[in-house]
Formats: structure tokens, sequence, C-alpha cells
């Protein structure tokens, strides 16, 4: 299929926004091949994103649907990359399979298994779709400029209106935002075909923070327990638990003696159910979380009440600074209402969030976007180092003055103390 479209997924999030995408007429007309990629850490156990009864809603947008994990059994999608003299066999043997591709559409671009396909699908341009907030954030790593260079475009959901995505912005891609009714759209499809989650009055949106190595797992399981217990303390009797899809279901079980206490009814919904179909389908009371892409798309696409914890912590642990992360942590911390463990809600100091966000960008990637040091400079001087930023950092790129060291003793005295 010369003109043929090939897409890449790894998650039904993403799938989601690939549909809402299609529907828009984003793409061009021609074969569509979908290349699923399941980057659990032990994918044998996890099922895929076309594996999840959602996903038959999306089916009919693609002419066939690949497995890359078949592909290239037993290697693992998210750490393999082929050795420069294994390119030219591999590119062939997923020609075989997906003939030469008009377009190669790929999330995550900066890191396998996206730059993979895009060193073995040559010849072709690239669209990037974004991976929730983290498209307002700097590209992770260098490209190098043979993908760089064909990358036409991002798309995005317009999840913070007025607010520009520095992802892949250093190579001049422009950033085209989806129309939310387009997602909406999807997801409720989405929900139909989706196993169904409980209904409750609140949802608690669960991450694997710990097994990113933001905080132990003491940590994680302690910031569970003051999510549940700030919702308890606000009336919610039936809490919904949305576990992420590679964290399992270690989290609701470490949960419930602590529902048992609060008298909470916890009800756990399928891994494998987008957190948007809850939304779509249910319309709790409350949504509650740390920084999960979802809070924002519950408050933002569902006009849902929505409150954040933890964001504090996470901000502090986050290394190194440029970690990916750093961005959807920042912007829920300073938009979001704040949620504590006795059920008060608080909302954030107002904040100018593009020039926020711009100046921690810059901080995170300041070779890759130069043009952004007077916007960061202003913003910290405005501002202060407090929260979003580290002293160090800030003094390594001359925008805070260092310490002054402190005064020499004098030898003599110093002979002095040390005789005594």
């Amino acid at each position: 299929m010369p003109d043929s479209t090939l897409f890449y997924a790894s998650t039904l999030f993403g799938a989601m926004t690939l549909a809402a995408a299609i529907d828009e007429g984003r793409f061009r007309d021609g074969g569509r091949i979908l290349l699923v990629s399941n980057n659990a850490a032990i994918p044998e156990v996890t099922p895929a994103l076309d594996e999840a009864p959602g996903f038959t809603a999306l089916r009919d947008r693609f002419d066939r649907v690949l497995s890359w994990n078949e592909i290239i059994a037993p290697l693992h999608p998210s750490d393999w990359k082929p050795r420069s003299i294994e390119t030219p066999m591999l590119g062939r043997l997923l020609g075989d399979l997906t003939g030469e591709p008009g377009e190669l559409v790929l999330e995550s671009v900066a890191v396998p298994p996206s730059r993979t396909l895009a060193g073995l699908v040559k010849d072709c341009p690239i669209t990037v779709y974004s991976d929730g907030l983290m498209s307002y954030g700097p590209t992770r790593d260098p490209l190098p400029q043979e993908i760089a260079g064909r990358i036409t475009r991002l798309l995005h959901l317009d999840l913070a209106p007025g607010l520009a995505p520095l992802l892949l912005a250093e190579h001049g891609v422009p950033a085209e935002a989806l129309a939310d009714a387009s997602f909406t759209s999807v997801t409720g499809r989405v929900a139909e075909a989706a196993e169904e989650a409980p209904r409750a009055e609140a949802v608690i949106l669960g991450q694997y923070l710990s097994a990113l190595g933001l905080v132990t797992a003491a940590e994680e399981a302690a910031l569970h327990e003051r999510v549940l217990r700030g919702v308890a303390a606000r009336g919610h009797r039936t809490v919904l638990f949305k576990p992420h899809p590679a964290a399992g279901r270690r989290h609701a079980r470490e949960l419930r003696p602590v529902a048992a206490e609060l008298g909470v009814e916890l009800l756990v919904a399928p891994a494998e159910t987008p957190a948007e179909a809850c939304f779509a389908a249910h319309r709790p009371e409350l949504v509650a979380g740390c920084f999960s892409t979802a809070l924002v798309t519950a408050r933002r696409l569902f006009g849902l009440p929505v409150a954040a914890t933890g964001t504090d912590l996470v901000l502090e642990r986050l290394t190194p600074y440029e970690n990916s992360n750093r961005i959807p942590a920042t912007i829920v911390d300073a938009t979001l209402p704040r949620l504590e463990a006795d059920g008060t809600i608080t909302e954030p100091p107002a904040a100018d969030l593009p020039a926020l966000v711009a100046a921690v960008g810059y901080c995170m990637q300041s070779t890759a976007h130069p043009g952004l040091r007077e916007t960061a400079a202003a913003y910290v001087r405005a501002h202060g180092p407090a929260r979003y930023f580290k002293k160090r950092r800030l003094e390594s790129l001359g925008l805070i003055e260092p310490p002054a060291p402190a005064p020499a003793v004098p030898q003599s005295r110093l002979r002095r103390l040390l005789s005594r």
C-alpha cells in the first residue's frame, strides 16, 4: 500500500486521539495500518490496547492491526533499538509487512519504540500526536536531523487553551489542536463498547509513580490514602479507584483497609477501561488524583469538578530536572484545585501559565529553547525560585546569583580555635 498511512499507538488513549484525528479528516485517503505496541513492564501478562473491549469502537478506522511486540519478540519494545548494521534488513522486513507508507504517525517520537520506527521507516513524512500534557513540555531528547527534518506537524488535544506546545517547537514543527467534540464523541463510543466501570460518587485516578522512580512505594501508598481520606471527608461514600493500565491492582488492595476504616465502599474500574470512558458514562461528582492528564480531560472536556494532591512532592522529587513529567506536574499544580486529607479544597494562587511553562521549559532544555531565556528570567525575578525551580539549576543558567562565599577565617584565629 504505497499510499497508506502507518499509525503507531501504545495506549487506548492514544488510539482514541488517532480516531478523533481520522474523524476530522486529518489524514489522506488510502489504507490505514495500526501498529500496536504493549510497553508494559511485563507485556506477557498485560493486555495490549487492541485487546481491550473498548477498542472495538475504534477498530473500523483501520484496515489492518499489527503487533510490534510480535514482530520483534522476544525483545521489549521500550528497550530494543536495532544496531546500525541491522537497520536495512529490519526496515525491509517492516516494509514487507506494511508496504511503503506515504505517512508515518507516531507518539513520543524522542524515545523507543517511536524513535526506532522512525529510523526504520524512511523517506516519508512524519506526523507526531501528543501524549497528553507532555506535549506542552520540551522535547525529551535531541532528535537526529534525519528524523526531525521529516516531522511536518504535531497533533494535540487542546487541554490548556492559550498554551502553545513546546514539543518539537525547536524544529519549527507547527502544532494543530484537535476539536474537543471529536475526542468526546470518540470517548462516548468507547464507553459504550468498554467493560463498564461501577458507578460511584467520586473517582480516584491511580498512577504508577513508584515504578517510574518518582516516589517510593510507601510514599505512593500514602499519597493514595491521602486522596481517599480527602474524598471521604467531603462526604463521598462510594469511590471508584481507576488504576493506571500499567500499574496492576496492588494500589487498590492497599486502599481497601483504609476504605473500610472510613466506611467507604471502594470500587475498582477495569484497568483496560479509559478514565475518560468512566467520565462520559457516569459523570462523577469529583475526580481526584496527582497529576494525571485525565484530571485535565475531566475538567476541560467533561466539565467535572477535579482536585489534585501530592504535586508538591512530585515536583520536589522529579530528577533529573528535565524529566518529561515536570511540565504535566507543573500545569496541574498551577491550575487545578488542591485537595487535603481533611477534605479541604483550595484554589491555587493565580499564575501566568504561559510564562510559567516557558520558564520551566527553558530550565529543562535551555539549549533547545534559547529564545525563552528572557521570559524565564522575568518570571524568576517576579516570582522567585520556589516550588517550580531548583536553585542549582537557576544558578547554572545564570538566572539567579549564587550565594556569596563565607568570609575566610584568618589563619591566626583558626589556630586559636583549633588549639581550644
